[in-house]
């Protein structure tokens, strides 16, 4: 193989290094198999990424991607049901979407409220989320959080926020999941399973 070549295919092997989940040796083995198959998969894989990179923007209403300003979700008039799911990021409200069970919209903060990584409020779109809940008439905010000290400490800071706004603030369940079995459970989530019983 020409030097050129040789190390034109190092730089792609060290740039799929960098995702998420592939180590250097995942992603040697994840190229051979895309220079394997450079017709079927390769080329195509390539163009799709090309068109996505030039395309794929952040909506400016709520923070998902999305092809325009606007994603189909915020642009979809059946989902303007008063309420508002708050996430920490892109991949939390495709987790949600998943499930199918929610109807409503979506603000993405982009993370989370840390004095160390100096990530206030603004730079998490807080100001923008609390104009939301009055210009789009919001009855409930959903905080979908993740249970890290940090994430409750960001919806305890929204709560807080959104109080005279007359919006209903929510949070998700917490505890056993459907399928779990206590002994697998750490003790975070049974403490969180007992402090949210219900009557059966």
């Amino acid at each position: 193989m020409a030097e050129g070549a040789q190390s034109e295919i190092e730089a792609l092997i060290a740039l799929m290094a960098r995702l998420p989940g592939l180590g250097p040796r995942s992603a040697r083995r994840a190229v051979l198999h895309l220079l394997r198959k450079r017709t079927g998969l390769m080329a195509p894989l390539a163009q799709a990424m090309g068109h996505v990179a030039e395309t794929a923007r952040d909506c400016t209403r709520c923070g998902n991607i999305a092809g325009g300003e606007i994603c189909a979700i915020c642009a979809d008039p059946a989902r303007a049901t008063g309420e508002i799911c708050v996430v920490e990021d892109v991949a939390d409200l495709w987790a949600m979407e998943r499930g199918q069970a929610f109807k409503g919209r979506y603000h993405v903060l982009g993370g989370v409220l840390s004095a160390l990584d100096a990530v206030g409020p603004e730079e998490l779109g807080i100001p923008k989320l609390i104009d939301r809940v009055g210009v789009e008439r919001v009855t409930e905010v959903i905080l979908a959080l993740n249970a890290t000290v940090e994430g409750q400490t960001t919806a305890h800071y929204i709560a807080e926020a959104l109080e005279g706004t007359g919006a209903r603030i929510t949070s998700l369940a917490q505890g056993v999941p459907i399928g779990g079995e206590l002994d697998y459970l750490d003790d975070g989530t049974i403490q969180a399973a007992l402090r949210a019983r219900r009557s059966f």
